[in-house]
């Protein structure tokens, strides 16, 4: 669920085709991570000590060792490159592999021999316009398929807006699987015409304005996209203070509570447009791994993570699972040791060659004291990072609903809801005869993108309601957005269970914390993003808050930093391995000589050449 990893565990709904309270059951607590041994010494600190590698002498056979810290997306991909390089890497995680990608077990779920109820953080959604994570993903071998867990992504054929109270837009998702003729702008202003008059609703001189304001961002210099759209609201860009409320909820708010999971009236128009101009591409047909809109054909650990973590044990990687990092130790102008609380609450001192810091940010700084910030100011930088809530629910089926096949936006929704129905998606699998007590025959995946904001049962924002009226909330929340059209589409009486991601806690408290939150992209936040190569010799970052070519906290963003890092690493280290490939996201040629253009007049102090304002 990208607000990746995307996961950013971002959902594009709708930008790629620019295109009752009685059955709510909880479903139970989160299962406890398992814990993992090693062979550990007593400091005379009273800190015990460890190699990173266990009981593995990195001396002995000259093998450089590694310590990554995290396990999620960035962790993995560090750990695949090092390990594939011959590295002794050793992973820390504080809680499960796979990080908010993972899926996961409903406690207590499970009946006659079945496999538990598959929950997740957030649906998972893997665009075409990601190259680095599919390339990671046609590495890791899945028993049957040539390109490994790559086969397991299946492309959903439809996408809607679904309005309150409104006929719902359902769109096709096309994929024309080669690559046309080069474009002219005048092709790339038809398309995007030709997309919006899809959109019932938003009147004629709105859409050529829209379309007007993308081009002017296609051929805009990245001096330009750096210096003046990264400090521009996409609000402001697009003058939605001015047009239509269909114009505001789907051009505004709906494109960037989906893409940068950020309000519309902060966000950065440089972020917004970077994606949304990749995503333009992709539907027609340009820069692509594949289809625009794809996700796994089973639950996500699966179909992904649990083949991975097997490859990575069969190349030597070794697992720290429920070890939380504390702090990274400083020292002599090299990171000497990561303290790290094992499973039974003791403090270990790891110490290894390199260090890969591939946490989620705000978990990351709390580990980087004063010494290690003072090495390096880029560190410091990343307090000014911010993150919010975006967290994911399940609700279980007695029956299909007969939804669309795909993901749909319910873009009047005050949670600003996003959802998927998955069995359909799941070919391989039989979810009664699967998973469950074999009464639940689907999963409605649904993306809650807003906090802060009243509901329309309890009139409290999620924050303020307890985990059974968050279920009641988004459960109306969802009826009124697909209920209202003649028809019953979600009925209460095939509500089985659900299940609210256990990262959150204290909801209805005055203090409710989230154990998952995501990288939001306010103006400015591209300047304090850091390099993965840090000022310390032997730390590196790795994480979907690092700076890449994809400006988005996502999964490719995470895949992609933690090739950076390994790469700083094999250069710090000397290493004659080969780098790693990072693939950057797709320029379309043809636009090429504008922008060298408009670099001219920005250099100049003058607008876009298309820029009418």
């Amino acid at each position: 669920m990208d607000r990746s990893g995307t996961s950013r565990r971002t959902f594009i709904a709708g930008t790629a085709a620019v295109g009752g309270s009685a059955a709510l059951a909880t479903a139970g607590a989160a299962g406890t991570a398992a814990a993992a041994e090693g062979v550990r010494s007593v400091a005379a600190s009273g800190v015990r000590s460890v190699a990173a590698g266990g009981v593995r002498s990195v001396a002995a056979g000259g093998v450089r060792s590694v310590a990554v810290l995290g396990g999620g997306v960035a962790g993995l991909t560090a750990a695949h490159e090092l390990a594939e390089r011959g590295f002794e890497v050793t992973v820390y995680e504080r809680r499960a592999l796979g990080g908010k990608a993972r899926s996961m077990d409903v406690p207590d779920s499970a009946r006659g021999g079945r496999r538990a109820l598959p929950a997740e953080h957030g649906f998972r959604f893997i665009p075409g316009i990601y190259h680095n994570l599919p390339d990671t993903m046609r590495r890791i071998p899945f028993p049957g398929n040539a390109n490994g867990v790559w086969d397991n992504l299946v492309a959903p054929p439809e996408m809607s807006f679904a309005r309150t109270g409104r006929e719902d837009l359902r769109l096709p998702l096309p994929w024309p699987g080669h690559k046309p003729a080069d474009l002219s702008l005048d092709d790339i202003r038809r398309a995007l015409t030709g997309l919006l008059e899809t959109v019932r609703g938003i009147p004629p001189h709105e859409a050529a304005y829209f379309v007007g304001r993308v081009l002017v961002f296609f051929t805009s210099c990245d001096e330009r996209r750096n210096g003046t759209w990264e400090y521009k609201p996409w609000w402001d860009f697009v003058r939605a203070g001015q047009m239509s409320h269909d114009y505001q909820r789907i051009l505004a708010v709906g494109v960037t509570r989906n893409i940068v999971a950020t309000k519309a009236e902060e966000a950065s128009t440089r972020t917004v447009a970077s994606l949304l101009e990749a995503f333009i591409f992709n539907a027609l047909g340009r820069g692509a791994d594949g289809p625009l809109d794809r996700i796994l054909n089973a639950p996500t650990n699966e179909a992904w993570i649990d083949p991975w973590v097997e490859h990575l044990r069969a190349r030597g990687v070794e697992f720290r699972v429920g070890w939380t990092v504390r702090e990274v130790r400083y020292g002599s102008g090299r990171v000497t040791a990561a303290v790290i609380e094992d499973p039974q609450g003791a403090r270990t001192s790891v110490t290894a060659d390199h260090y890969v810091s591939a946490m989620p940010v705000e978990h990351a700084r709390r580990t980087w004291g004063p010494a290690l910030r003072a090495a390096d100011p880029q560190l410091g930088r990343c307090d000014k990072l911010e993150t919010d809530w975006m967290t994911g629910i399940q609700f279980y089926l007695t029956e299909r609903a007969p939804l669309l096949n795909g993901h749909f936006n319910c873009i009047d929704s005050p949670w600003a809801l996003t959802a998927i129905q998955q069995a359909g998606h799941w070919p391989e699998r039989d979810f009664p005869a699967d998973y469950g007590d074999g009464v639940a025959v689907d999963c409605l995946s649904v993306d809650i993108s807003e906090w802060d904001q009243p509901g329309i049962l309890y009139g409290k924002t999620a924050k303020q309601c307890t985990r059974n009226e968050v279920a009641r909330e988004v459960w109306a929340q969802l009826k009124a957005a697909v209920n209202d059209t003649g028809k019953t589409v979600l009925k209460d009486g095939a509500l089985h269970s659900w299940y609210l991601d256990p990262g959150v806690d204290g909801l209805g408290t005055p203090n409710p914390t989230n154990d998952d939150e995501l990288l939001i992209h306010p103006v400015g936040t591209f300047h304090n993003r850091p390099q993965a190569a840090t000022a310390i010799p032997n730390f590196f970052l790795a994480g979907d808050y690092v700076s890449v070519d994809i400006d988005l906290a996502t999964m490719e963003g995470a895949n992609a930093s933690a090739r950076a890092a390994v790469n700083a690493l094999l250069d710090r280290d000397g290493s004659a391995a080969a780098r790693c490939t990072i693939t950057p996201m797709f320029r379309a040629p043809e636009l090429e000589i504008l922008k060298r253009h408009d670099r001219i007049r920005y250099r100049l102090g003058l607008r876009n050449a298309l820029d009418l304002g």
